[in-house]
């Protein structure tokens, strides 16, 4: 059998698309946007719809959605990272209004689409948060809901689901309950980012492919082969943002991963469930989740990885220890995937900044703004923070900017030096690892299930 393709399913999918022409030579504009993700293409186009008169450029080192855009579980959530305690000190009305506009994200995204006509088999489903491999996430997820309901969350929000109700909509070997939320919704990322790109180029955007931006500068981009001048330049480089002189630091890069199966059939498809675009993450510190594609595979990923100093990881391509940890947590949830190949086994990118919450960082003296972190809810949180950009470009006073986000270089909280980065990770994730382990294990005594839980809960803590 041969070993999984190393390509992103999702880019894999895409049909041969002509690269734009990169950058040659120095040029002007109002705005001139690095890296032609989500980040950067929702930002253009949000641009254009509120100053169509805008001459705005976009700078990619290689081609739309290369990087995390292009690599991700493709959910759409209507959250942030980190929004309890981003949304924490306001008063309980901005807070509802906050909320209210995080939840709509998934809507939002599904109003441009139908408006503008973009196939990226857009499902909003919904999202299944699952206690299925011991007893105790049913308790956890409990403890959560109660949590989600007294912080002005109603049943229409998030909702508990008896087993039984649960099996109704997705099939799992041991389901001890769910909640289910209606604001996610599940896309093939790929084909979004790419017709995100077309369609801006139509609105009039100038994109610039193979155009590695070196350095960021008041007012300038500069890549190998000319500059972009700039009333506004707008980084929009994730985890990317460690190779760009001007803006490294605000985040670091960690890793996901995903595998993805053959074509299932139909009969298989009706033991599993998801027949109405469902998303599912099974409630544990291992974080798995998974979607059912247009043509029927089941995409898979679990937690990912840091490495040393934050360096990007790039070939991408997943160890067999790394595909078999991912494949053995999918059978533990669908044991009758057992004789189903997996065709497909990537990575990518994403940033983090300290804090564990998005941010975006206005530098008004110098013309820089700058939006990340999204802790792998960049999906969603990447069209919201588009809007606002957008909004504080243009001057608005748009209702979106009440998402108390904005933060300036000066007020940036600073990552620890190494070691200590890397140290504290790993202690971090053995400590979840050895969780999971007793946990798994019906056998394992009382008072070990309970250190266990004792432990990961205050190494959590520190992620904050």
């Amino acid at each position: 059998m041969s070993p999984p393709s190393s390509n992103s399913l999702w880019m894999e999918q895409l049909q041969h698309i002509a690269p734009a022409p990169p950058l040659a030579g120095d040029t002007a504009a109002d705005v001139v946007i690095v890296g032609a993700g989500f980040t950067g293409l929702w930002t253009a186009y949000y641009l254009k719809q509120r100053a169509p008169q805008l001459d705005i450029v976009v700078l990619e080192a290689h081609s739309a959605g290369h990087g995390a855009s292009g690599r991700n579980g493709g959910w759409v959530i209507g959250e942030l990272a980190g929004e309890e305690r981003l949304l924490a000190g306001l008063a309980p009305a901005a807070r509802d209004a906050s909320l209210a506009l995080l939840r709509d994200i998934p809507a939002e995204v599904g109003r441009v689409l139908a408006k503008e006509g973009l196939d990226c088999d857009f499902r909003h489903g919904g999202v299944l948060y699952c206690a299925a491999r011991y007893p105790e996430q049913a308790g956890w997820l409990r403890q959560q809901l109660a949590h989600w309901h007294a912080h002005g969350h109603g049943e229409q929000d998030f909702a508990w689901l008896e087993p039984a109700a649960l099996q109704q909509q997705l099939r799992l070997a041991q389901p001890y309950g769910a909640v289910f939320s209606p604001h996610v919704a599940t896309i093939q990322p790929a084909r979004l980012v790419r017709a995100l790109a077309r369609r801006v180029q139509e609105l009039g955007v100038r994109l610039y492919e193979h155009s590695a931006v070196r350095a960021i500068r008041r007012h300038e981009a500069e890549t190998a082969h000319g500059r972009v001048r700039a009333n506004w330049v707008l980084p929009a480089l994730e985890a990317y943002s460690a190779g760009v002189a001007g803006v490294r630091g605000q985040q670091i890069a960690v890793q996901s991963m995903l595998i993805a199966t053959e074509p299932l059939p139909q009969q298989l498809w009706d033991q599993i469930g998801l027949a109405h675009g469902q998303a599912f993450s099974e409630w544990s510190r291992l974080v798995s989740y998974g979607q059912r594609t247009r043509d029927n595979r089941l995409v898979f990923g679990a937690r990912g990885g840091y490495r040393f100093r934050g360096r990007l990881r790039t070939p991408f391509v997943l160890t067999a220890a790394e595909i078999a940890m991912r494949r053995q947590l999918m059978l533990e949830l669908f044991p009758m995937l057992a004789p189903a190949r997996i065709t497909h086994a990537w990575g990518g990118n994403l940033g983090v900044a300290r804090g564990f919450a998005p941010q975006i960082v206005v530098d008004a003296a110098n013309g820089v703004i700058c939006a990340g972190g999204y802790g792998g809810e960049g999906v969603g949180a990447s069209n919201l923070a588009a809007r606002c950009m957008a909004a504080l470009i243009c001057g608005s006073s748009d209702d979106v900017l009440q998402i108390p986000w904005l933060t300036t270089p000066a007020q940036l909280r600073q990552w620890e030096p190494e070691p200590l980065r890397w140290l504290g990770y790993n202690a971090i994730l053995r400590s979840f690892d050895w969780e999971d382990r007793v946990l798994r294990n019906a056998h394992s005594p009382g008072w070990q299930r309970r250190l266990a839980q004792q432990l990961a809960r205050r190494m959590a803590g520190l992620m904050q």
